[in-house]
């Protein structure tokens, strides 16, 4: 049976990636016209879409002579890959929590035995106490340790013993291809696995809040609500990436099956291990403009410049529209901040801007690291 706790809210977001067209969705827009999107998985379960049989006759036409049905064992090949999963999953699975927060469920994943547990910054939410649920069913209270919402990675702990880590493997050495389980508490059910592959590498994809987060893993391991925060793991037994987001489609209004988004296990450690150290991040490696943006009519507007940051020192000002970035144009903030966070702190870009009396300039604006 299907837990009834609450499963946290959804949220939606859009992959970026070439040939794809870019839409944002936040959490009140109306629709979407045209490309993929995806949303953060904590959500309540998605409407079940019932799937059409074919016609078939009440009668069939006998064959007149009887086919073979002789079985075969499986082949080697494929009965050791079956046990290679069957052995990673008995690896992780200890490490692998549920999080009860007062919003509702996610996942987590043990990252230390000193009892820190890397999840979703969005499964945590404004919360700062939580239930952890093991996967032996001991539970017990845990504390916010630090959230991270650029990147959507917090860490909270427990004080418990004999707590079984996971391995953090280098998400740089996956290939496209690769088979991977997606581990977590979809929907409720603790301790689920599904199974898929590495679809493509270096994504980025944005979430409803506005954050673009780069270096995602897309894959074809089914991830549900409740997933997020969860292990995307190699056939090695080492975590590669959290699972996320899922893909939607706006033409059906359900999941898009088979598209789903993790977080690299290398942005994960890099973030998890400066919030644990400090509680904060202090070098995200996220490139920053210093700007507060709203959209207009035709396009985001600055509504904030910080003093002294990147745009402040190029010379933009509150009220200015920006045009484009490095030639690519901007219609709304979130292709604005995409185009960002696909680059690097010191990158130096093109930004094109109206000002509020109709003229345009280009100016050469030297991204900054993303503060804490």
């Amino acid at each position: 049976m299907v837990s009834d706790k609450r499963r946290l809210g959804r949220r939606i977001a859009a992959p970026v990636a070439s040939l794809v067209l870019v839409v944002v969705v936040a959490a009140c827009a109306s629709s979407a016209t045209n490309g993929t999107i995806a949303r953060v998985i904590a959500g309540a379960q998605a409407s079940a879409t019932p799937t059409l049989a074919a016609n078939v006759p009440a009668v069939l036409p006998a064959t007149t002579t009887a086919p073979a049905t002789t079985l075969t064992a499986a082949n080697g090949s494929a009965l050791s890959l079956q046990e290679q999963m069957v052995a990673v999953i008995k690896q992780v699975g200890p490490s692998v929590v549920e999080i009860q927060t007062d919003s509702g469920l996610g996942s987590g994943i043990i990252y230390d035995s000193r009892g820190d547990i890397v999840t979703n910054a969005h499964v945590v939410g404004t919360s700062t106490t939580f239930t952890v649920t093991l996967s032996n069913g001991h539970t017990y209270p845990a504390t916010l340790v630090g959230s991270y919402a650029p990147d959507d990675i917090a860490v909270i702990k427990v004080t418990a013993t004999g707590l079984t880590p996971a391995t953090f493997g280098d998400s740089s050495q996956l290939s496209v291809g690769d088979f991977v389980l997606a581990m977590g508490n979809p929907l409720g059910l603790q301790a689920s696995v599904t199974e898929g592959i590495v679809s493509a590498l270096g994504r980025q994809v944005s979430e409803p809040t506005g954050n673009a987060l780069p270096d995602a893993i897309q894959t074809s391991a089914a991830i549900n609500p409740g997933n997020s925060g969860g292990a995307l793991v190699d056939l090695n037994g080492q975590v590669v990436g959290i699972p996320t987001l899922e893909a939607t489609d706006p033409q059906i209004g359900g999941s898009a099956p088979g598209i789903g988004f993790a977080i690299s296990s290398n942005r994960a450690k890099l973030i998890a291990d400066q919030l644990i150290a400090s509680g904060k991040v202090t070098a995200s490696g996220r490139a920053y403009m210093g700007v507060q943006l709203n959209d207009g009519t035709n396009g985001p507007v600055i509504v904030l410049v910080q003093s002294g940051g990147p745009a402040d020192k190029a010379g933009l000002v509150v009220g200015d529209l920006v045009l484009s970035v490095d030639g690519t144009l901007t219609p709304d903030s979130a292709t604005l901040i995409e185009a960002v966070a696909a680059h690097h702190p010191g990158d130096s870009v093109k930004i094109k801007v109206q000002h509020q009396d109709g003229t345009t300039v280009t100016v050469s604006v030297i991204l900054g690291q993303l503060p804490s």
